[in-house]
């Protein structure tokens, strides 16, 4: 059994968190020790020469007697109910009234001065974040934007220290290790099944997100999904929608004379079809980042500046080219299938011709039945590959043609072959990219790749 010095915090995970975690420790002079379950996590090795004296445990946790710690902060990564960790949730710290068991956050949390502003879902959060930081620099706020996103938390702290806005994208796994937030606006975007192997079941799943209310002063929630509504007090609420606003807090879609638009209450903002972000997804997370920015303080013309410039983020319903009059679209970060629905109905419901989606890979136990109907509608086939593919052809199977092949460069040709002009070629795998790519960027890499050599194959 090896002895936690009295007094000292044990950081659990030695990743890109838990190195920040460490980093933030050493320049608050708190002393501290780390513990990894891996018997040799990645930079292992740099980390002991940055920090001599830090004594690091790599193994079983349940080999930590934590009896004389201080508290424990843990990665994102790792689970609170880790063996070794169990109980430290429910016991409570002396000394700062916080479970024994914290994040990242929780540490930000005890030091920043700035207001918080943060954003949580299943999908979109990363698009959200990153425009929302967006809308901030044209309203000249000095905005340090990270989180879940980029630069963990506690790293954008010391690298802007006087920033006036901090903009985080936070996930369960944070969420569920951060006793309060007090943000000044927050975002619930969606909930669809997702890390149930972490969390239990969607209700726990769902528990953990809610944590994003705690102290709030404004949030904007999905009228759609009902799920995203807070379960405590919260002072303002904004709600958003693909349809029609139902009051004049309210955000959503309406279309006149043949063109959508961005809508608060009765109020036109932008046109949809000024944006770069294609799809109806997209069009309501432009929405989410307004109702953010205008409780913000943020201007109405730079936000609306803001959505005109900003294309979207890699991998996520990203157009790589048109061949032939089609259309080719990377949503290789549509990791569940409530990110693949979002992409179906977002995309599919504008298109001349009929969708083509490549999908599979490891499904995480996921149901896939939600995505037949729409494609019932609007799809000319889905072609499968990966581990799971048979789940989802069992799912899908009855509602429209099914082809399955091995691997991603299969079903790139097979769609190439069935295309016609006004369709559109969506990767949108439902799936997580572990059975044949390193994570879902190498996998929307190689659809980019194999998408631009065809168009120099083809292009005189």
């Amino acid at each position: 059994m090896v002895q936690v010095p009295n007094g000292f915090t044990v950081v659990v995970g030695l990743g890109l968190s838990g190195q920040a975690i460490c980093r933030h420790l050493a320049r608050q002079g708190v002393p501290f020790m780390v513990a990894d379950t891996r018997e040799k996590p990645p930079g292992l090795e740099a980390f002991r020469q940055t920090y001599p004296d830090v004594q690091v445990h790599c193994g079983l946790l349940t080999s930590l007697d934590l009896r004389q710690a201080y508290e424990v902060v843990v990665s994102p990564g790792v689970d609170p109910r880790t063996p070794g960790l169990e109980g430290l949730l429910e016991r409570h710290n002396p000394a700062t009234g916080e479970p024994m068991l914290v994040g990242e956050i929780a540490l930000f949390k005890r030091v920043v001065k700035a207001p918080i502003a943060a954003i949580t879902g299943s999908n979109a959060k990363s698009t959200v974040t990153t425009l929302l930081g967006e809308m901030a620099a044209e309203a000249g706020v000095n905005a340090a934007v990270g989180g879940n996103l980029g630069t963990p938390a506690l790293d954008l702290l010391a690298q802007n220290p006087t920033a006036d806005l901090y903009i985080l994208e936070l996930s369960s796994f944070q969420l569920e290790t951060t006793p309060y937030l007090g943000a000044a606006s927050v975002a619930f975007l969606n909930l669809c099944d997702d890390h149930l192997d972490r969390h239990g079941d969607l209700a726990g799943y769902r528990r953990a997100k809610q944590r994003i209310f705690i102290g709030a002063e404004h949030a904007v929630v999905n009228a759609d999904d009902p799920q995203t509504c807070p379960e405590q007090p919260v002072e303002r609420i904004e709600r958003f929608s693909i349809h029609a606003p139902d009051d004049e807090e309210a955000w959503g879609l309406v279309e006149e004379q043949g063109r959508w638009w961005l809508m608060q209450g009765n109020t036109p903002w932008l046109a949809a079809d000024e944006l770069r972000m294609a799809g109806q997804h997209n069009y309501t997370n432009a929405l989410a980042a307004l109702a953010m920015g205008r409780a913000l303080g943020f201007g109405q013309a730079g936000m609306c500046n803001a959505l005109r410039r900003f294309a979207g983020l890699p991998h996520r319903s990203e157009t790589i080219a048109e061949l032939n009059g089609v259309r080719w679209v990377n949503d290789s970060k549509g990791t569940n299938v409530g990110a693949t629905l979002a992409a179906i109905n977002g995309i599919g419901a504008a298109l001349q011709g009929k969708l083509i989606l490549l999908a599979g890979g490891v499904g995480k136990g996921a149901d896939f039945s939600p995505l037949a109907p729409p494609l019932a509608n609007c799809a000319r086939a889905a072609i499968l590959f990966g581990v799971d593919a048979p789940r989802l052809a069992q799912a899908l199977e009855g509602f429209l043609p099914v082809e399955r092949v091995d691997h991603l460069s299969q079903a790139l040709e097979a769609a190439f072959a069935m295309a016609e002009p006004g369709d559109c070629v969506l990767l949108s795998p439902a799936c997580a990219s572990l059975d044949q790519f390193a994570n879902y960027q190498a996998r929307g890499d190689a659809f980019r790749h194999w998408v631009e050599q065809k168009r120099s194959e083809i292009t005189p």
